[in-house]
């Protein structure tokens, strides 16, 4: 079924089965992205990203995937933006979720690259459906089929959605006539995403450095860099902020082009709160927010960022349940825990419950004890002096 009207009926069946874009490109390899993986990959910008970093070779040429691969058909589907930062609820603080996270938008994603699979199937091809894998560079294979533009964020942009869309593929032997050319730059002047990520993370246009992001540091394993803690805020997982201040992501949710879906079971909510995150058991936490990417799948990560969190997050002076939640983890059998609890109450202006922890030989506590940290304006001490001896 090759030809253009085989790609205008792709379309069609994307579009009727719930995709927001449709475009067709052909299957070389993505030889600038390669390249560009690599470099990073070898300047530490990728920090211990696995993802398409694991293998650039494999994630930048389809063939790896699907023998005698000629075109890709690309889809992306819109999800709401997010509804604003979270909110103290009756003095229990309540951490935010990146918008992409809050549901799984990729079941909804499949179900249109599927349908379009199944016509590429009936017609006499082979067909293989791609979609949040490492074995397919998802925005250089969008760029490539015209479905948008790379943000100096690094995001794909697309006219009328901005960057709040998932993106996956549909890898055919099928020969299609690709629908549309790349899209040329959008961004002209405009630095935005620079300016405005909390810290620094996008260091040239297209270029971001992992080792600061905070979306990847929420994912990422051990104790979280203590220099970003403060400028976490109240994210539990994932960051906005590069898609919020730019303009073409901000004028898709204001000409209402991002029509907000049902919340399916799946959904997790725009906050979570915090006390629930620092209480639940093992299973229960991983249940409730099974669907993100845990190193490891170890519910302490999301223990980790809770405490940060909270410390950021909670109205002094510090209520009694928090209070108690607090001492629990300074007495919690994980050195990591600990002492990320230790950094909390110290930045709460909460010296005073270090107590026993004062005598922790455990590094990671030590060190957070010898740290000094700036205690947030209302609590007890204007800034925490260490308190430890460094450590050896």
């Amino acid at each position: 079924m090759p030809g253009t009207s085989s790609v205008d009926a792709l379309r069609e069946i994307g579009l009727a089965h719930g995709l927001d874009r449709v475009g067709v490109t052909s299957a070389e390899p993505f030889a600038s992205t390669l390249g560009d993986l690599e470099d990073r990959r070898e300047r530490g910008l990728s920090a211990d990203m696995q993802f398409t970093y694991r293998n650039p070779g494999r994630s930048t040429d389809p063939a790896r995937t699907l023998e005698g691969v000629r075109s890709l058909v690309v889809g992306a589907r819109a999800y709401p933006p997010p509804p604003g930062a979270g909110r103290n609820d009756g003095g229990r603080p309540r951490a935010r979720v990146a918008a992409y996270a809050v549901d799984d938008h990729y079941a909804a994603l499949r179900i249109g690259l599927d349908a379009i699979a199944r016509q590429l199937v009936a017609a006499g091809h082979r067909a293989r459906v791609l979609l949040d894998d490492n074995a397919l560079v998802d925005r250089a294979a969008a760029h490539r089929a015209g479905l948008g533009w790379f943000g100096k964020n690094a995001n794909l942009l697309i006219d009328g959605l901005g960057s709040w869309v998932v993106l996956g593929s549909v890898l055919t032997d099928a020969s299609l006539a690709p629908a549309d050319a790349p899209m040329p730059d959008g961004c002209g002047g405009c630095t935005r995403c620079l300016d405005g990520c909390p810290t620094g993370a996008i260091v040239a246009p297209g270029v971001v450095d992992a080792r600061r992001c905070l979306a990847w540091l929420l994912q990422a394993r051990g104790t979280f860099p203590a220099e970003h803690r403060i400028a976490l805020g109240d994210r539990i997982y994932g960051c906005d902020e590069c898609q919020e201040v730019c303009p073409p992501s901000r004028r898709a949710v204001r000409t209402g082009g991002l029509d907000p879906s049902p919340a399916s079971p799946a959904s997790t909510g725009p906050t979570l709160d915090v006390v629930d995150l620092l209480t639940l058991d093992d299973d229960r936490l991983l249940a409730e927010v099974g669907r993100w990417y845990i190193a490891d799948r170890d519910p302490d990560v999301v223990r980790r960022n809770a405490l940060i969190v909270l410390a950021n997050t909670a109205s002094l002076p510090l209520a009694a349940p928090l209070e108690s939640v607090l001492i629990t983890y300074l007495g919690h059998p994980s050195p990591l825990l600990r002492s990320h609890a230790v950094w909390a109450a110290r930045r709460l202006g909460r010296d005073d419950l270090l107590g026993r922890v004062r005598a922790d030989t455990d590094h990671q506590v030590r060190l957070e004890l010898a740290r000094p940290v700036a205690a947030r304006q209302g609590s007890s001490t204007p800034a925490s002096s260490p308190v430890g001896a460094p450590p050896r």
